[in-house]
């Protein structure tokens, strides 16, 4: 059975990393953490339009990684915190502006589904997130929500607290991957 790329996306501080941990779990399955938390510690937060670049290209280079070693050990699925719809959406809200080459792997990178996360989390404290207000954290649930609506690929919003919130992503894998 061909591998199967779950990509969770949404704002910052909405449970994607936790969510695609617990999905992975639940699945028994490998998870892609989302490159730019690695390459901010190391960097910082000062960060520059060209740094979105080095970002991007890290996150596939990561997925492709992933997705060679979730392959070669028979996994049926892989779940992706973060893909090029992110890039987009944060280069475009910062700095109002996207490099042609993310908007190219938008283009050629397929997955089998999506789950956007809802903001419905109270916000964590992280020194690696930059909009505590959920005003923002709204306007950009709404902006992803819009990508999404534009595509071809299945998607579902995934909400809740805790237990709730990873049961839902669940019931959303299964009906999207039926």
């Amino acid at each position: 059975m061909p591998l199967k790329k779950i990509v969770i996306v949404g704002p910052e501080s909405t449970g994607k990393s936790s969510l695609c941990e617990a999905l992975a779990a639940h699945y028994q399955t490998d998870w892609v953490p989302e490159y730019a938390r690695e390459y901010l510690s190391l960097h910082g937060m000062d960060y520059r339009f060209e740094d979105l670049m080095v970002i991007a290209r890290g996150q596939i280079e990561l997925e492709e990684r992933c997705t060679a070693a979730a392959v070669a050990a028979g996994r049926e699925l892989l779940f992706i915190d973060t893909d090029m719809y992110v890039m987009k959406v944060w280069s475009e809200f910062v700095f109002g502006r996207c490099n042609p080459w993310i908007l190219g792997q938008i283009v050629e990178r397929q997955y089998d589904a999506y789950l956007l996360c809802r903001t419905d989390l109270p916000w964590g404290v992280d020194p690696l997130r930059e909009y505590p207000d959920l005003a923002s954290r709204d306007r950009l649930f709404h902006i992803y929500r819009d990508c999404l609506i534009n595509q071809s690929t299945p998607w579902a919003e995934v909400g809740g607290q805790g237990k709730e919130r990873i049961a839902a992503g669940v019931a959303a894998v299964e009906r999207l991957l039926q």
